[in-house]
């Protein structure tokens, strides 16, 4: 089958039910997709399938003939998406862990609501979690990429 990666068109002939999280991380070498919990509870290997935050743990490669997945490596070339340059002006990550996770749901978020309230935030960043507890740093990166403020 065909797919696209971070704009790279790809051929898979695989188990199709592998989870897309070990394509990504064994076979291509894609390892900002962390594995968290390898269940869909927290959020650590979300990638853009067509545009939208999937969990990559919970995602079959046969689900994804034709489509289009980006990483954390193919959100931006020079790490500049304004979701990135939030992240660091709001000195969000504690670990870091979860991140890659937290900013490709924050940058999904971003295209469904450009100008979300801080409840819709909260909302849409829920699934993602950060043992570290930094909530309202990635309240505030969201809100700050979402305004430019």
């Amino acid at each position: 089958m065909k797919l696209r990666i971070n704009g790279i068109e790809r051929d898979f002939n695989g188990d199709s039910n592998m989870p897309t999280l070990w394509y990504l991380r064994d076979e291509l070498g894609l390892v900002g997709t962390k594995y968290g919990c390898g269940v869909g509870l927290c959020g650590a290997c979300t990638v853009h399938v067509d545009g939208l935050a999937q969990f990559s743990c919970l995602v079959r490669m046969g689900e994804l003939e034709g489509k289009s997945v980006t990483t954390i490596e193919g959100l931006s070339e020079d790490g500049q998406h304004p979701i990135q340059v939030a992240w660091r002006d709001q000195n969000v990550p504690q670990c870091g862990f979860c991140q890659p996770g937290q900013i490709m749901k924050a940058a999904s978020l971003l295209k469904e609501i450009q100008k979300p309230t801080d409840q819709e935030i909260l909302e849409g960043m829920s699934g993602n979690v950060c043992r570290c507890g930094c909530y309202e740093r990635i309240v505030a990166a969201v809100r700050q990429a979402s305004t430019g403020a």
